[in-house]
């Protein structure tokens, strides 16, 4: 079962703006129950506080989703403190609703219980209703703020048979897509000066209130993931609906800690740390992965030990590529005599490693029936490798 939302504005009214302040109060008198009672479980939680939210005047429906959305703030905040962070005392601030129960979907309209015998009801944009109307989705539950609605949907996806792998090569400025046979990568520099120009300006203020600066930072940030985010929609949008089309497993690398190597002193610039601070690489794991799993189509995760060595191993001699400055981001191969692109180096590196991790839920396929022969050192592969002797990839060197 795969999840995600859809989302839309709407036009509340004054009974809706009523009950969001109502629901917000009592996720905050269940927060209070549960740490004077050292409670975080929902049974546990739910037995406490149930009869104590019937001074609040809302649908009963609504008071088990708070008590619910109560233990799950409670149960994070006692995973922080096992884990030895600091923490406040929760607390609901914005007022907002949540409920999977009593809500229905007719004619185009979401309509909710306000109060006894009374519903607010709530047209769905033609977005939401082409979404909500494919076939397996069901709505589960709903969200509203004081001008959005969300609904989350779920479906069971059929399984994708798929016939290969495609990596998807995370990097600052772009993504790189493909294996072998075929590589592409999607710009995103654009992100970069995006976030270059929000650290500029938030850097510009010169206001003594901190609380007005931060107000305003907060609002360029916002913006800043908004944008983003989008140009990053863009391109997972495109990565999967390629894959789809050549029916290939998605491979993604573990590029956990990374902003770790970052060490003072080392050469690197000023900026250096900036830019891998603001390098979105599990917003882009995120979108692909929910992205993938809707259409039912496999998501491998290598680790660290299988993406070790990925982007400076020769795809063809399986030898250590060297580098130069004169090349920025290209490599150079002794043995082969020839200068490759470490991003494309790395998507074939990786896409060969997924294939084999794809491989062990699959009957093995002889390299007779068509199956892939590893290019390692001491098992050089005869067959010409278009990703890799691509005229735009590679370049002879001279000797």
């Amino acid at each position: 079962m795969t999840v995600k939302s859809v989302w839309q504005y709407y036009v509340s009214s004054s009974a809706v703006l009523r009950l969001l302040g109502v629901f917000r109060k009592m996720v905050n008198e269940s927060l209070r129950i549960g740490i004077a009672n050292d409670a975080s479980s929902l049974r546990k939680l739910s037995l406490l506080s149930y009869n104590q939210l019937a001074q609040f005047d809302s649908p009963s429906c609504y008071k088990l989703c708070a008590i619910s959305r109560a233990a799950g703030i409670l149960a994070a905040r006692k995973k922080s403190v096992r884990r030895g962070y600091a923490t406040r005392a929760p607390y609901a601030v914005r007022p907002q609703l949540v409920s999977c129960y009593g809500f229905k979907i007719e004619n185009g309209y979401l309509r909710i219980p306000v109060s006894r015998g009374k519903r607010f009801s709530i047209p769905l944009t033609k977005h939401s209703l082409e979404v909500i109307s494919q076939p397996g989705v069901k709505v589960r539950s709903f969200t509203l703020t004081t001008s959005i609605l969300s609904l989350c949907i779920a479906r069971d996806p059929p399984r994708m048979e798929c016939a290969s792998t495609a990596v998807v090569d995370r990097n600052l400025r772009n993504l790189t897509v493909g294996n072998e046979n075929q590589t592409h990568q999607y710009d995103l520099s654009e992100t970069v000066r995006i976030a270059s120009t929000t650290t500029s300006i938030v850097a510009s203020f010169r206001r003594d209130d901190a609380r007005i600066r931060t107000s305003i930072a907060s609002k360029y940030g916002r913006r800043r993931t908004s944008r983003s985010g989008q140009l990053l929609h863009r391109a997972t949008k495109a990565i999967v609906a390629l894959a789809i089309q050549r029916r290939s497993a998605i491979v993604l690398e573990n590029i956990e800690g990374i902003r770790s190597l970052y060490r003072k002193g080392n050469g690197q610039s000023r900026k250096y740390r900036g830019r891998m601070n603001s390098w979105s690489f599990g917003e882009a794991q995120r979108q692909i992965e929910y992205k993938a799993r809707w259409v039912g189509l496999p998501v491998i995760r290598l680790s660290r030990r299988e993406t070790r060595g990925s982007s400076v191993t020769c795809p063809r001699c399986g030898k250590r590529l060297q580098s130069d400055k004169r090349l920025k981001r290209k490599l150079w191969c002794g043995n082969c005599r020839v200068v490759m692109d470490r991003d494309m180096v790395a998507a074939v590196n990786l896409a060969r490693r997924g294939r084999v991790r794809f491989a062990r839920s699959r009957p093995p396929i002889t390299e007779a029936q068509g199956g892939a022969v590893e290019a390692v050192m001491g098992n050089p592969t005869p067959t010409v490798i278009p990703g890799v002797d691509a005229p735009k990839l590679t370049q002879p060197t001279k000797s």
